[in-house]
């Protein structure tokens, strides 16, 4: 493919082509982080929160939103994913817990929309399950860590 556009000729938007492109295995992992005070900390790590395992729900929803992404980002193609990991990394010290979600696929374009949105909707549940003890919970530095295959080559983040 030579050229790379979300406008066709008149300036209208589109979905870009990728027929043209070679099957490839792909691989994207994206993470992301959610701090909380110590108490809700607490409440999550010993299965406290009212609402339920808040991991657990959190991971689930990361899952299926993988699944969803090409329903809720406009320009983003329906890739048959092939798997969907999600990872928590709590910290006590800092309340805080990293995201960390890896998706992958073979098909003709990359998962790293998908893996984002994995990352942000299981950020975005785990503040709905603990919103009612604490308003104040911020989620932050969603970023793709690294993606394999393609065309475009292999990228790694300085994270």
């Amino acid at each position: 493919m030579s050229k790379f556009s979300h406008f066709n000729d008149d300036g209208r938007a589109i979905m870009v082509d990728v027929s043209d492109k070679r099957s490839t295995i792909r691989e994207a992992v994206a993470g992301g982080t959610v701090y909380v005070n110590p108490e809700v900390f607490r409440l999550i790590a010993h299965g406290e929160v009212k609402k339920g395992d808040v991991l657990a729900v959190a991971q689930i929803a990361g899952i299926m939103a993988a699944k969803k992404t090409s329903d809720i980002i406009p320009m983003c193609h329906l890739v048959s994913i092939t798997g969907v990991d999600i990872s928590f990394l709590p910290d006590e010290k800092r309340s805080k817990i990293d995201i960390v979600a890896t998706v992958r696929c073979k098909g003709e374009t990359g998962v790293e929309m998908e893996a984002l949105t994995a990352v942000s909707v299981a950020a975005l549940t785990i503040y709905d399950m603990c919103k009612a003890v604490q308003k104040d919970i911020e989620i932050s530095n969603v970023r793709l860590l690294n993606k394999t295959g393609g065309t475009s080559g292999d990228y790694t983040s300085g994270f």
